[in-house]
């Protein structure tokens, strides 16, 4: 169980991050998961903890932004951490250092997630079920074109689940012809180096335009013209949760899927690899809320 110490709610953060009122204690046996990302967030950690605490494990989450990537996996391995969440820019060169991969993440060569046993590390890539489940939940028609902007791992997950859901007429935009023509070939969709004037019914932002930041931050991922001309509009970018793309999206009267949607899904089975808990919907609903309510 948890040893968790009030803090005096009249206080706005603890140690400059904002807080639900109270920190846990650490102790020799709590279990650690991290998350690696140039650029890490909050959003996480915060999942995380908080359904920790709801569920009274002996667990705490820890992004970090790491220098040398293989030295930060030797540390995972090493000191026994449990679970590690692997984002941008990291999802596909960790491959190199995992002993196995799941099916998940084997099939679209791109990890997002690593579980350590006993110091044998195994890959899986929960970003898939997060695509996939918002396609279907939001009842995208597979009828829909598709302009997908992006070429890393988080588009290798995108494009196998549009694939698999049954999307026939979908075009993969990257400026690395290497890249996003042999993702384009993989699943049998067509690539160009640039949008070029180019619309569609279904957009889908893949790249790191619109994160906060970055270099990008303010910029749109999308022209305006096709914003207007999308039928649906998804960015995949999780902070802010009201990324340029879907802030233009929500004003041109677009229906949106956000970043923060899929943080959460990908999240919380990320949560059931690590601990083998799967938490209620109610309590899910809670540490989305906390999440996003930074």
């Amino acid at each position: 169980m948890s040893v968790w110490t009030p803090i005096p709610t009249s206080a706005a953060t603890w140690l400059g991050i904002p807080f639900n009122g109270r920190v846990p204690i650490l102790n020799k046996d709590m279990t650690l998961c991290i998350s690696l990302s140039a650029r890490p967030s909050n959003n996480g950690t915060r999942f995380h903890n908080h359904l920790y605490e709801q569920l009274n494990l002996n667990w705490i989450y820890k992004a970090f932004a790491p220098t040398n990537l293989e030295q930060a996996i030797a540390g995972v391995r090493g000191l026994g951490i449990r679970g590690c969440a692997i984002s941008m820019p990291y999802k596909e060169d960790v491959i190199a250092l995992v002993d196995e991969m799941d099916p998940s993440a084997k099939a679209i060569d791109s990890v997002n997630t690593i579980v350590n046993t006993d110091g044998r590390l195994k890959a899986y890539n929960t970003d898939y079920t997060a695509i996939e489940q918002l396609l279907a939940t939001n009842k995208v028609p597979t009828s829909y074109s598709v302009l997908v902007q992006g070429a890393g791992g988080m588009a290798k997950a995108t494009v196998a689940a549009l694939r698999d859901a049954g999307f026939a007429d979908v075009t993969v935009i990257a400026r690395n012809e290497v890249a996003g023509r042999a993702l384009a070939d993989q699943y049998g969709f067509r690539w160009q180096e640039a949008l070029d004037g180019g619309t569609a019914d279904l957009i889908i932002n893949v790249t790191p335009i619109g994160m906060a930041g970055g270099a990008e931050a303010d910029a749109l991922s999308f022209p305006q013209e096709a914003i207007d001309a999308a039928q649906v509009v998804f960015d995949v970018v999780a902070l802010p949760a009201e990324t340029p793309l879907i802030k233009a999206a929500r004003a041109a009267g677009k229906p949106v899927i956000t970043g923060a949607e899929v943080a959460t899904i990908q999240a919380l089975e990320q949560f059931v690899l690590y601990t083998g808990v799967r938490p209620t919907a109610g309590q899910v609903r809670a540490a989305e809320e906390f999440m996003r309510a930074q």
